[in-house]
């Protein structure tokens, strides 16, 4: 008897040091061939880097909005008009990065080192010409896109620098993006995390010392908390580039590489589109639907836009997750291996379904908590607790909404998600949105409940969609 427990007790031992092991591997950047290695190792080494990447990021967002939120609801408010012109920018940039990291992972997969490299250096060059409209855009007009978007007298008065800030120095929100998703594509996914890491730290850091001032250093306000984002993310840029030259677990930039080649370009271009469009399609209708919370105030816009950093923060694990499928779905397409790739998709989605459904009761009965931590304002707590409690009802059917989207975009098939959101967000959710907020007169709480019905539908169906399996005959 004694026997039996002392080899239970040594094989929980084994368990936990093997365990250790791979953490620690997952951490420092493992050298395994995701193509040939078990499928949970080959998640585990991809996933743990990529949501403790965006773990991290998130944590950033609700620090940040927390800061702002102690200059009140106009401050809150600057932020969220803001964001609706940024997530047009982060339309681009991640709609190539779903291209970059789709293409970087079919050449690594393929064993094609050097055309990686080529890819990632072009990628660099595009992301310079994506960003230069928007710098013009928010240095010169900031006060006019924030107007457009029914600013209150605050923010077109005091709050628009900020908005001058985060867009004319987009160049490094850019680059980060697309140099990470070459990272994650060559399975260099510690690397990504490790540079959000030494990124958001600084930000964080920044954050409380430019908005309200220490010793010399005069409080900028709202301000300083895009000043603060730049500096934080611009060293993150330097470091990328570092790393990039010096050589990850996977990938390396060479000298022979830093040339322009049209044709990867283009081919970049090509297979962005799609992704480009899926994010833009999804981005606008949030201007929309932030446009149409704006008639109800600016306590409306606060909560909401405190809600959604919260929902980001709780999602950042399943998108680490979903987005160690893209790299998977790549190499194993690469490799010639479509069954394996469609595997890695079913159990990340039983996964993120999981947790999901635990951030599901969270929000239910502790919403109003939630929201309270970033503002004392009773009416933005109403409104933001509100939100999350509604999303509660189908949370965990994003889970399958962002696995098999990004077995799509990991594929390379960028076209059939665009269209998905064409259908779910134009044409179901910003008219339901009017229908239920302002022609029903059913205010913000209608807005809310389109948001959940809309969302949850484009879940299901995508999930649907996958099953088909048509996205493992595209070609990058």
């Amino acid at each position: 008897m004694e026997t039996h427990s002392e080899d239970i007790k040594q094989k929980s031992r084994i368990t936990r040091a093997s365990l250790w092991k791979e953490l620690k591997n997952a951490l420092a950047g493992s050298e395994a061939d995701y193509t040939e290695i078990s499928m949970r190792k080959a998640i585990f080494l991809l996933s743990v880097p990529m949501v403790l990447e965006l773990v991290l990021e998130s944590v950033f967002a609700v620090v940040d909005i927390f800061f702002v939120g102690k200059l009140g609801p106009s401050a809150v408010a600057t932020v969220g008009l803001t964001e609706t012109y940024l997530f047009l920018l982060y339309a681009v940039a991640m709609g190539l990065s779903f291209s970059v990291t789709a293409i970087v992972a079919r050449r690594i997969g393929e064993k094609e080192k050097d055309k990686a490299g080529v890819a990632a250096v072009q990628s660099i060059i595009i992301s310079f010409l994506c960003s230069l409209p928007f710098a013009i855009a928010g240095i010169f007009y900031s006060k006019e896109l924030l107007a457009i978007m029914g600013a209150d007298e605050w923010v077109l008065t005091e709050g628009y620098p900020y908005m001058q800030w985060m867009l004319g120095g987009n160049i490094v929100v850019v680059l980060l993006f697309l140099i990470n998703a070459v990272f994650r594509g060559a399975g260099d996914a510690a690397i990504a995390m490790k540079i959000l890491w030494i990124s958001n730290t600084f930000n964080i850091i920044l954050d409380p010392i430019l908005i309200f001032g220490w010793g010399p250093i005069p409080a900028l306000g709202i301000t300083g908390a895009a000043i603060a984002t730049n500096i934080g993310r611009g060293i993150g840029v330097c470091f990328q580039l570092y790393l990039l030259f010096r050589g990850g677990k996977h990938i390396q930039l060479l000298l022979s590489h830093l040339k322009i080649d049209w044709d990867t370009i283009f081919g970049i271009l090509k297979t962005s589109l799609g992704g480009i469009g899926q994010m833009i399609v999804a981005m606008t209708s949030w201007i929309f639907i932030m446009r149409i919370l704006a008639q109800f105030g600016s306590q409306t816009v606060a909560g909401a836009t405190i809600a959604m950093r919260i929902m980001m923060f709780t999602m950042m694990p399943s998108w680490g997750m979903s987005n160690a499928v893209a790299t998977l779905v790549g190499q194993n397409l690469g490799a010639g291996k479509p069954d394996r790739a469609e595997q890695s998709v079913w159990f990340t989605g039983y996964c993120n379904m999981g947790y999901l459904i635990l951030v599901s009761f969270v929000y239910y009965f502790f919403s109003p908590s939630l929201v309270g931590i970033f503002t004392e304002d009773a009416e933005v707590i109403k409104i933001g607790g509100e939100w999350l409690q509604i999303v509660s009802y189908s949370y965990f059917i994003y889970a399958w909404w962002m696995a098999a989207g990004q077995a799509f975009n990991g594929a390379g098939d960028t076209v059939t998600p665009t269209k998905i959101n064409i259908v779910f967000f134009w044409l179901i959710q910003i008219p339901l949105a009017y229908l239920l907020g302002t022609h029903l007169q059913f205010g913000y709480s209608g807005v809310f409940w389109a948001i959940m019905v809309s969302e949850s539908l484009v879940g299901v169906f995508t999930l649907w969609l996958f099953t088909r399996g048509k996205w493992k005959e595209t070609k990058v």
